[in-house]
């Protein structure tokens, strides 16, 4: 099965047991979450297809927190030509990492 989900603004395209860091979402490591926003989903070979308006009812994909953690630092640096205007920062952005477990389809 494969699916399309929507999380943090974001679409994932995810089969089972696939593994993605995704927006930081509530919950412990080892807790599970379900992600009802699933805009489509198919079987492995393609032909039974079922698409939403715009997601599928009664659809749900499955998954366990593996971890909550913050990225790499990213610089963020602003500068003006010209005008000796120089900033420089620093940014870790928090995510989630989840196993994709079981794809429900209705």
């Amino acid at each position: 099965m494969i699916a399309v989900i929507k999380t943090g603004g974001k679409q994932y395209k995810v089969s089972p047991k696939d593994k993605l860091k995704i927006e930081k979402i509530e919950g412990e490591e080892g807790a599970k979450v379900v992600f009802d926003q699933v805009l489509l989903i198919s079987d492995d070979s393609g032909h039974e297809i079922s698409i939403g308006a715009p997601i599928v009812e009664g659809s749900k994909v499955e998954g366990v927190i593996l971890k909550q953690a913050r990225s790499k630092k990213i610089d963020v640096i602003k500068h003006k030509a010209k005008k000796r205007y120089n900033r420089r920062a620093g940014h870790r952005q928090y995510f989630t990492e989840v196993e994709i477990g079981n794809i429900v389809k209705a």
